[in-house]
């Protein structure tokens, strides 16, 4: 059972065997050749960095991303934030997942809501193409539970359905704003872009890569999924399906991001640009909460912005 949270966590506090995810973590060599492990925990509440000075040996081969580990050691200050000197670690035979698992402070109830409202909105053909997949009972549990990505933003349970329902917010804005903007295409592409993703993470453990997610991807399993569907309903228009394909293979914007093609309509500009926004955006605030400096700007860089962020004025998300 855990007996400190991140949030909670003090200078001094010593830990023995205590609950913890491994975020992230690299195995490094001393100046005389002795081993020690670098990275961050987590639980539910956000990351912490953490030192391992003399890891042995037998904990290599089973210290990596994901694993459920039981920490002993002291919390002390280490660059204007704080940090855990390791002494032991151990394998979590057992973990409690709903510790150690961040999870969206959207409840899950409004968000489906929400969700079958936006699809409701659609016009047909597209409302019937997206509420076969979407609101399909099986899948619509694992897109409720997924996160949208492994670390750099929204990387929580809820995460993936939080990223769409705010992304679609701002599709309606945009059609609204700019002319000849097809919305029904717009916002259909908007929420089935990502649904790869329900298949690309594995979160039995922690969000880690499935196999399919490593060897297929999110952008090429949603256009399978997507293209199944529409034979399956038999008379989706063939040009609205290559249209809303086009919008997920291009999402990611370039080539070198993942896309297979760019953007080449007004609906795949906007999508692209409304996913970069709203991921950024998200990955600053998710960059703030997991930072544990006390000072204006965070202790850490961002990895999503490689440099320190300054806190907006009165922002507290403990």
């Amino acid at each position: 059972m855990k007996s400190f949270f991140v949030t909670n966590i003090k200078i001094g506090d010593e830990l023995e065997n205590e609950p913890f995810l491994i975020q992230d973590s690299i195995l490094r060599e001393t100046k005389d050749g002795r081993p020690y492990l670098l990275g961050n925990v987590r639980d539910n509440t956000g990351q912490l960095p953490f030192v391992y000075w003399d890891i042995p040996s037998y904990a290599e081969s089973w210290v990596s991303i994901g694993s459920a580990v039981l920490v002993t050691g002291r919390v002390v200050r280490y660059k204007d934030a704080l940090q855990i000197n390791v002494t032991d670690m151990n394998q979590n035979q057992e973990p409690v997942l709903a510790d150690l698992l961040p999870a969206s402070r959207r409840p899950r109830a409004e968000m489906l809501a929400e969700l079958k409202t936006l699809i409701n909105s659609l016009g047909q053909p597209w409302q019937q193409l997206v509420s076969s997949l979407l609101l399909e009972e099986s899948f619509l549990a694992q897109f409720a539970d997924a996160p949208a990505a492994r670390n750099m933003h929204h990387a929580y349970i809820g995460g993936l359905m939080e990223h769409t329902l705010s992304m679609a917010k701002i599709a309606n804005m945009l059609a609204d704003h700019y002319p000849f903007v097809n919305r029904d295409l717009l916002l259909a592409g908007t929420l089935l872009h990502d649904m790869g993703k329900t298949i690309e993470y594995d979160i039995s453990k922690s969000f880690s890569f499935s196999e399919d997610g490593r060897l297929v991807g999110h952008i090429t399993r949603a256009i399978v999924m997507v293209e199944k569907a529409a034979a399956e309903l038999g008379d989706f228009p063939e040009d609205k399906l290559r249209h809303l394909v086009h919008l997920i293979a291009s999402h990611h914007g370039t080539q070198e991001w993942g896309s297979p093609v760019v953007p080449k309509t007004l609906e795949a500009v906007l999508l692209h640009q409304i996913d970069l926004l709203d991921s950024r955006v998200q990955g600053f605030f998710d960059h703030l909460v997991n930072d544990n400096g006390e000072e204006a700007w965070t202790a850490k860089s961002s990895y999503m912005f490689n440099t320190e962020l300054r806190r907006p004025d009165g922002f507290d998300w403990q």
